[in-house]
């Protein structure tokens, strides 16, 4: 006799009743995400996309985030030319949006109702690299097609994180996500050094922006500087690049 766990055909036909039916092992609001339908969605020019340039760079006494202000259909059509695309997430910590902007607005919203939790019952807000782990793992329980930059100062350091949608998390000194990075990573090989304070490193993280916006047309419109510390998140538009750099 059959063992039928060992069966092919009764494990696939499982593993689809258990996707679509609701319960504890389904969603009860739909099949869980595949990478079909995945690739569907990213495929789909009418989603809402933030096309981008966004760079995240680690200095002496905080973190610099910076990031384009163009959101865009399908990368063909510019649908806004104001979207602030990196947002605080609690007081010594920010993240960009890269990706999908309905997906971007979801994963902030949990992450600071996690932020807000946590603080609630202990007291205290998370570390930077515990933060940096609750968010990878955001990311494993509902995949989005984002790609932010998480940055964040405490006493331990300054921060900068790349995240992706399948919950991979990678610390560096500078990165940079979207459809500029190419031209980003180009100026900031060229400029970055690990002695630079904050004022220092948002000309460079600006001029990172600028290259990204020259040079591909779902990035535009101005740029966005977030200036990190263990104090506090400041957050400002420029809408020519020269009154930064």
């Amino acid at each position: 006799m059959r063992d039928p766990l060992q069966d092919s055909e009764f494990s696939r036909n499982a593993s689809r009743f258990a996707a679509d039916r609701p319960g504890i092992y389904g969603s009860e609001f739909g099949p869980m995400p595949t990478p079909d339908t995945m690739d569907a969605q990213a495929a789909d020019t009418q989603t809402l996309k933030t096309g981008t340039t966004t760079v995240g760079l680690s200095a002496t006494d905080g973190v610099v985030l910076a990031t384009d202000q163009r959101a865009s259909l399908g990368g063909q059509i510019v649908s806004n030319k104001n979207v602030q695309k990196v947002e605080q997430v609690q007081y010594n910590a920010a993240m960009t949006i890269a990706g999908s902007v309905g997906g971007a607005q979801a994963l902030l919203q949990t992450l600071r109702a996690e932020i807000n939790l946590y603080e609630a019952r202990r007291g205290e807000y998370l570390g930077i690299e515990a933060l940096s782990t609750l968010t990878s793992n955001l990311f494993r329980s509902f995949p989005v097609l984002v790609t932010p930059i998480l940055g964040g100062a405490d006493e331990t350091g300054n921060y900068v994180y790349s995240l992706d949608p399948s919950g991979a998390r990678l610390a560096d000194d500078y990165t940079a996500t979207g459809s500029g990075l190419p031209y980003a990573y180009g100026l900031l090989e060229d400029e970055y050094h690990e002695d630079l304070s904050v004022e220092e490193a948002v000309p460079v993280a600006a001029k990172a922006i600028k290259s990204g916006v020259e040079r591909d047309t779902a990035s535009g419109n101005g740029v966005w500087i977030a200036k990190v510390t263990t104090e506090d998140v400041d957050i400002q538009s420029y809408k020519r690049f020269d009154e930064i750099i």
